[in-house]
């Protein structure tokens, strides 16, 4: 039996937290994983976009930039790291994000641009709406650490999680993220 389960995101006020990413844990989850085809952090008016990125791991991520200035991009996170040294177009092989974790991504040329690419090891994976809702579906039946994570925690902060038991019956879950710093 597979179920949907919809998760509403809250700060520590009670208002909506939009863009977290949200996604369940289980060693059934990460049999299931499978690479996304091909995924895009694109550089375009001196700005990462999107501004975080989830894709499964294994999933190679394309990286063009439609500046019309050079940029640098790289990560020290362990997560994933690596450099794509000052380049126009796109790089001929992307970057293969082959270890769940959080990589933070910035430009050797333009220190305000910063973006996050987080990698899970689960395909019930959704980012939360501007309103916080979320919704992953077709999850099977059993149980999952719920995950939850935004650009807003603190540098480093794993993510969020607590225990959720999912049945045959739709889930609700409201979660309070707390720890988020000021936009």
């Amino acid at each position: 039996m597979a179920a949907t389960v919809q998760v509403t995101v809250v700060d520590e006020r009670g208002a909506p937290v939009p863009q977290a990413v949200v996604f369940l844990d289980s060693p059934q989850a990460s049999k299931a994983v499978r690479p996304m085809e091909m995924a895009e952090m694109s550089q375009q008016n001196r700005r990462f976009a999107p501004e975080v990125l989830l894709v499964t791991r294994g999933t190679p991520v394309s990286f063009p930039n439609r500046d019309t200035v050079r940029h640098h991009v790289y990560s020290f996170s362990p997560a994933k790291r690596f450099e794509l040294k000052l380049y126009v177009g796109t790089p001929a092989q992307p970057v293969v994000f082959d270890q769940a974790g959080v990589a933070v991504l910035g430009c050797n040329i333009h220190d305000q641009m910063i973006s996050w690419v987080v990698v899970v090891d689960t395909p019930y994976r959704t980012q939360s709406g501007a309103d916080g809702r979320a919704q992953l579906t077709e999850v099977p039946s059993g149980a999952y650490r719920l995950r939850l994570w935004h650009q807003r925690l603190p540098v480093g902060a794993p993510a969020q999680d607590q225990a959720l038991n999912v049945g045959a019956d739709a889930t609700q879950v409201r979660v309070v993220l707390r720890g988020l710093e000021a936009p």
